[in-house]
């Protein structure tokens, strides 16, 4: 297990022996207030702990400050990370309630500045951040990586005698960059426990590699995430293949998925599959588990598909007013099965589950809890009289810890 220094982002504490902290971005022009808002809301309700966004130009910063205010006045202390690209000195300078209403600030080294100017434009991020008292996370990604810096390490492995493959200087340099940068903002004053640091690439063993090295070499608390994780299924694989193996190894302090969403999709799917990863890991609880089979020729699959389906539905729905009045609610294992040659044992190994009678069998459904048989449903209201056991179930155990 990694040891980091714990930073303090608004309430949310990032590193140290804390949980691994949910983040996400918003896709709205900044400045448009009411749909930055509303997206904010969304993505906090579904669960992102921290929420990014875009502070690209006066018009996105003048709204930050108003932003917040409408957040916190529907009841939303969410913190609000700024993303700053090329001018964020100029934005922080020129507007410092902007400044001042951000939790923290994102800085990406490989773009922060270009010549002479990268470092004095990077220690006046450094001294705002100082002033207000706010973390900052350094973020380099190999999209945007310091090109002279880049430019220095590969001259550097040509002239040794047995070079390095490019892809290793590339590493190299994106852990240098990333380092190197951290400890200015040291010498400029700002504390380490104010310093979050990431090395973002789109490919999985990149990410690992990267990541491993990275852990070895210092104790800021990192973020992981892969920085295109791409669409749909395969954004989602390789952000829990890479992310899974990282997290497993004690390696990551807050993570974001970057999915690209699908037309019309909702951006909480990078919420939800963030969720997911931690929960499957066992690393935290967020809401109950769903075991469901995946259906064969024995099941009849409307039915079943369907009552997994509406009781998943439920219980997310449900988690919005159980998390405050039933205790422990998050942990609970339900299972919804198909049919009779794994539905009763994966039933009983479940708090509650239920077994389908498949396709041609006897047309009853054993409900197993705690282990034991305790209802046989039959007949067309089996989902209602399904959710109804599985809400008195949540009240008597889960209600009687709370008093």
């Amino acid at each position: 297990m990694y040891k980091t220094n714990v930073v303090k982002v608004g309430d949310v504490l990032i590193g140290g022996e804390n949980p691994v902290v949910v983040q996400s971005m918003t896709d709205t022009y900044t400045a448009d207030i009411e749909k930055t808002v509303q997206q904010i809301l969304a993505l906090h309700r579904a669960g992102s702990e921290l929420v990014r966004i875009t502070v690209n130009d006066e018009d996105a910063a003048s709204a930050v400050p108003e932003i917040k205010q409408r957040l916190e006045q529907v009841g939303c202390f969410v913190p609000l990370v700024g993303d700053f690209h090329y001018n964020g000195h100029t934005l922080l300078t020129k507007y410092p309630e902007c400044a001042t209403a951000l939790a923290k600030y994102r800085i990406n080294p490989g773009n922060v500045g270009f010549g002479k100017k990268k470092d004095t434009q990077f220690a006046q991020i450094i001294e705002i951040a100082i002033k207000n008292n706010k973390p900052v996370r350094i973020g380099v990604n190999w999209g945007s990586l310091d090109q002279a810096l880049l430019a220095k390490l590969i001259d550097e492995n040509v002239a040794k005698e047995n070079p390095l493959p490019l892809r290793e200087v590339m590493h190299k340099a994106l852990i240098t960059s990333t380092l190197e940068s951290a400890k200015y903002a040291e010498d400029l004053g700002l504390a380490k426990d104010k310093i979050i640091i990431s090395c973002k690439v789109s490919e999985v063993q990149d990410l690992v590699a990267v990541y491993q090295q990275l852990a070895k070499q210092c104790d800021y608390a990192l973020h992981l995430g892969l920085t295109e994780a791409g669409m749909g299924t395969k954004g989602i694989v390789a952000s829990a293949v890479s992310l899974g193996i990282l997290l497993q190894q004690g390696i990551g302090n807050t993570i974001r998925v970057s999915l690209t969403p699908a037309p019309n999709a909702p951006r909480t799917e990078e919420v939800r599959v963030c969720r997911e990863i931690l929960q499957n890991l066992g690393l935290r609880t967020f809401t109950p588990s769903v075991t469901s089979c995946p259906g064969c020729g024995r099941t009849t699959s409307s039915f079943f598909r369907v009552l997994t389906s509406e009781v998943k539905d439920h219980l997310d729905t449900k988690m919005h007013e159980w998390k405050d009045v039933y205790k422990g609610v998050e942990k609970l294992k339900v299972a919804v099965m198909g049919c009779v040659v794994n539905g009763p044992g994966e039933s009983k190994n479940a708090d509650i589950g239920i077994s389908l009678p498949g396709s041609g069998e006897s047309p009853v459904a054993p409900v197993f809890i705690d282990g034991k048989k305790v209802y046989t449903l039959r007949g067309d209201n089996i989902s209602k009289e399904f959710i109804e056991i599985v809400e008195n179930y949540v009240k008597n155990k889960y209600g009687v810890q709370c008093q």
